[in-house]
């Protein structure tokens, strides 16, 4: 049995297929652990989740921003974005029970050394209290309180500080790029490390980072790409832009990659 961590696939289900041919993925045999953004940006997000869902047996997920972002609108908690590829999958016949399985997923996902998240930590926190914080949120997302818990995402203003704090920590695992050295998050920035605004550096290279002991694997950062450290593998190698879809074996830490349009390399 081998595991495969798949970073960004965000609806590129043409890759995602190349991908698993050229792995020789076998369903009685194999374990995709998905580093969130199922869906949105790409062509095929509802062949993605379909897909998914026929191996949920072999998958494992966490939530990214472009999958919480699909669960609000379809709650009515979040309107359309320019960029947004969901009419399809939200139209859908079966969008529902497809919704409800991506909802289940959580924001972190703890086995043996590796803990994998969609974007990263806050550097004051230990993967203990990052897992309190997607458990918490998971449970709002399967609760009452749902659409509530969507709309806090997006930083409006639902008068409940509970549940806005909850929110705003969910939203920085799947959000996270760079920090201040003092480990206060730098927002809304996509760039690659060396074209960070003055003072802020990557998540993952804050001193002190009390996670720095742990193997992180993550993706979102597509600027970033592809980054292989003792505790570190950084998985957006941003497909969804016309670049590679990559996987990562974590029993020997094998690279395979395919072109988002041209014949796969293994580069082991």
């Amino acid at each position: 049995m081998s595991t495969y961590a798949i970073g960004d696939i965000q609806g590129c289900f043409g890759a995602l297929q190349r991908l698993l041919t050229h792995i020789d993925f076998r369903a009685d045999r194999d374990r995709l652990w998905l580093a969130g953004d199922l869906v949105n940006r790409g062509p095929d997000s509802l062949k993605v989740l379909r897909w998914c869902q026929a191996h949920t047996d072999n998958i494992t997920a966490v939530l990214g921003n472009h999958d919480l972002h699909a669960l609000a609108r379809a709650a009515g908690a979040a309107g359309p974005k320019r960029r947004d590829s969901l009419e399809e999958l939200l139209h859908a016949p079966d969008c529902a029970a497809l919704l409800t399985w991506l909802r289940q997923k959580p924001l972190l996902y703890r086995e043996g050394p590796f803990t994998m998240v969609h974007a990263g930590l806050l550097p004051a926190w230990t993967v203990a209290d990052a897992q309190a914080i997607s458990d918490a949120f998971a449970a709002e997302l399967n609760g009452p309180r749902m659409p509530l818990a969507l709309r806090a995402l997006r930083d409006q203003d639902i008068h409940l500080p509970d549940l806005s704090k909850l929110a705003q920590d969910a939203g920085l695992l799947t959000r996270i790029r760079t920090c201040t050295a003092t480990g206060e998050p730098c927002v809304d920035f996509a760039g690659s490390p060396q074209d960070a605004p003055p003072g802020c550096i990557p998540w993952f290279r804050v001193p002190g980072r009390k996670s720095a002991d742990d193997c992180l694997v993550f993706g979102h950062w597509a600027a970033l790409g592809l980054l292989m450290e003792e505790n570190l593998i950084a998985l957006d190698t941003g497909c969804v832009w016309g670049n590679a879809l990559t996987a990562v074996r974590l029993e020997d830490r094998a690279v395979f990659q395919v072109a988002a349009a041209e014949r796969p390399a293994n580069l082991r």
